[in-house]
């Protein structure tokens, strides 16, 4: 069936349809007439749905808006509380509980300037508790809206981060005589860290690295009193004192919102109080102890002295008390410390000068611990002519095995002395040794006894004195014994050792005779002056020092018989006759040698002579049959 139309129908219309426009023909025109103007929302419908939108987004504008702008207010209010908070504060709060510094953990010095002051960078852990500082730390029992508030400042401070701070000198003093300067302490612009709500512990701290340069006072004395005073009392007092502290926020070359925050403080005092910690090798300091005097801190290993040509070389090694906790690290590469030694005159008054002896200096070193090893070096200075006493006590002392008081001073600290010891050697040193008289010989002239013979002995100086010396003249002052010496093996003479300066070059003492007189003991032998001696250089034993082997002849000096030992004497002259081999004889006394020390520099010009007197010594000898006779003959 076909569905096409025949082309002779017409389309009925019928009402009901949209109409039409008759389809066009060749007279119509391509432009149809001109549309008006279309406007959306024409339709009723559309009216309602564009003003319900419109409103919505009113209303979001106005509900955002005022919720920045309260919060802006609430802002601005805490920021205002906490810079309210924060300017009331005072400095001497801030460094009393806000304020933690833990340190320092290592110091190096970087160098010194010439007015005495120290560069040094200090590692060192610190932190501010902002958050305490103005009260928004957590807390237990806070509500809703306290937490809600602090919980702002805390941001607050996160956002703020850290602070600069630039400080005049720090100048500290004791707390109780704040007129005494101790140092002066001078900081460059530093930024401190803000922490919001630190733990309970010390992880929050940040580390740092200050350079600091510190004036010490010149005035050392008043240093070391107040060192004294501190160790006293356990605890180290002091008040410092900041002209003027600028803090403002942000780092140091921040700019922006930060830097508007600023307080400005001046003359900030605060007093600090630190408790002397146990410190290795020292007693516990507090409870009235006195602080350890130099000698106690200070001992001298070994030391060595040497001549060539006209000057005496010094060489020591001593060790130091390392008080420094071994966590704690000290790096620095010391200078060279020159020091002078000092002895103090005998019987000085206060205005009397000590006598310079030695000019030392310290080699670098490096801290050590528990003990600092210091390697020094030196020479001995030229010794006044007055200076013979101070000299002579000081070295008879040291050959008694008696320590010695020493004044010890250095150019770096004009004003400061130093009271030392020096240790003396430890049993006291045998110097003569060895003496005995070869071929002693005895002769009666009227109703004199003279005795001859040849002094042999060896002297030996003590450990460390390794020196050229020649021993020029003897003086012995001896007692005769009827056979060895008894035992104790004392001195029967009085020995007082000492030390002279040959000026005049007169008898050595005379001391008096024991009392009582030791045990067959029969005869005191003592020339009338001194005996010329020689002397070659030999081996000494192992630990010893320089050692000479001396020779001195002995021609009729007096022998005087002891008084009330006669009978002694008689005994003795029997046993050399009829013996078949003579008599052994003990000798005991004390003896003064004349020795020239090569590079010992004298300003008198003997090159060096001196005296050593007051010698102990002790020995025998044979007296045989034929030396008797043949003085008898």
């Amino acid at each position: 069936m076909s569905t096409e139309v025949p082309p002779n129908e017409q389309h009925i219309d019928k009402g009901k349809a949209r109409a039409r426009s008759p389809d066009p023909d060749e007279s119509t025109p391509l432009l149809g007439p001109a549309a008006g103007p279309v406007i959306l929302g024409d339709d009723p419908e559309d009216v309602p749905y564009a003003r319900r939108l419109y409103s919505r987004l009113v209303t979001v504008f106005v509900i955002s808006l005022s919720l920045c702008i309260i919060l802006f207010l609430i802002l601005l209010l805490v920021a205002f509380s906490c810079r309210s908070r924060a300017s009331n504060i005072s400095p001497d709060e801030v460094l009393q509980h806000a304020l933690v510094v833990r340190g320092p953990d290592r110091v190096d010095v970087l160098n010194t300037t010439g007015d005495g002051g120290i560069w040094m960078r200090v590692h060192c852990r610190m932190g501010l508790d902002a958050g305490g500082l103005v009260g928004v730390k957590t807390a237990e029992g806070d509500n809703f809206m306290q937490d809600w508030w602090k919980s702002m400042g805390r941001w607050g401070i996160r956002q703020l981060d850290r602070v600069s701070v630039n400080l005049t000198s720090i100048v500290v003093s004791p707390e109780n005589h704040p007129s005494q300067i101790l140092t002066t302490i001078v900081l460059p612009p530093l930024e401190m860290p803000l922490t919001a709500n630190p733990p309970p512990d010390t992880t929050w701290l940040t580390k740092v690295a200050l350079p600091v340069l510190i004036r010490p006072t010149k005035d050392l004395s008043v240093l070391m009193r107040f060192v004294r005073d501190s160790w006293k009392e356990g605890k180290i007092d002091v008040r410092a004192v900041v002209g003027q502290a600028a803090v403002r926020g942000g780092g140091l070359e921040e700019g922006g919102w930060r830097s508007v925050l600023s307080v400005l403080h001046s003359d900030i005092q605060t007093a600090v109080h630190i408790q002397i910690p146990k410190l290795p090798g020292l007693p516990t300091p507090g409870h009235n102890q006195p602080l350890p005097v130099f000698s106690e801190l200070v001992t001298l290993q070994s030391f060595l002295i040497t001549s060539d040509s006209d000057t005496l070389f010094i060489s020591a090694i001593a060790t130091v008390v390392n008080p420094v906790p071994l966590p704690f690290a000290f790096d620095f590469t010391p200078p060279i410390i020159p020091f002078t030694i000092f002895l103090p005159r005998v019987n000085a008054t206060d205005s009397t000068p000590p006598v310079q002896v030695a000019s030392v200096h310290t080699h670098p070193f490096s801290l050590t611990y528990p003990n600092i090893t210091l390697s020094i070096s030196g020479s001995v200075l030229p010794l006044s002519l007055d200076a013979s006493p101070t000299i002579s006590t000081f070295l008879g002392n040291y050959v008694s095995a008696r320590d010695s008081d020493i004044i010890v001073s250095s150019p770096l600290f004009p004003d400061v002395t130093v009271d030392a010891k020096f240790p003396a050697p430890r049993p006291k040193p045998n110097i003569l040794r060895n003496v005995t008289i070869h071929d002693m010989r005895i002769r009666a002239t009227g109703n004199t006894m003279l005795a001859s013979g040849t002094i042999f002995a060896h002297v030996v100086l003590p450990k460390g004195i390794e020196v050229a010396v020649d021993v020029t003249c003897v003086f012995p002052d001896v007692l005769v014994f009827d056979g060895p010496v008894p035992e104790p093996a004392g001195t029967a003479l009085p020995a007082s050792i000492g030390f002279s300066a040959l000026l005049t070059q007169g008898d050595p003492p005379n001391p008096p005779l024991p009392d009582p007189l030791p045990d067959r003991a029969f005869a005191h032998i003592r020339p009338d002056d001194w005996l010329p001696a020689e002397s070659e250089p030999c081996e000494g034993a192992p630990g010893d020092g320089s050692a000479v082997e001396v020779t001195a002849k002995i021609v009729d000096v007096p022998l005087q018989v002891l008084p009330g030992r006669e009978r002694e004497f008689s005994n003795f002259v029997t046993k050399v006759i009829f013996g078949p081999q003579g008599a052994l004889a003990g000798v005991q006394g004390v003896a003064a040698v004349s020795v020239r020390v090569q590079g010992l520099p004298f300003e008198n010009g003997k090159d060096g002579e001196m005296e050593l007197t007051g010698l102990p010594f002790q020995g025998s000898v044979l007296i045989g049959k034929r030396a008797m006779l043949e003085s008898a003959a």
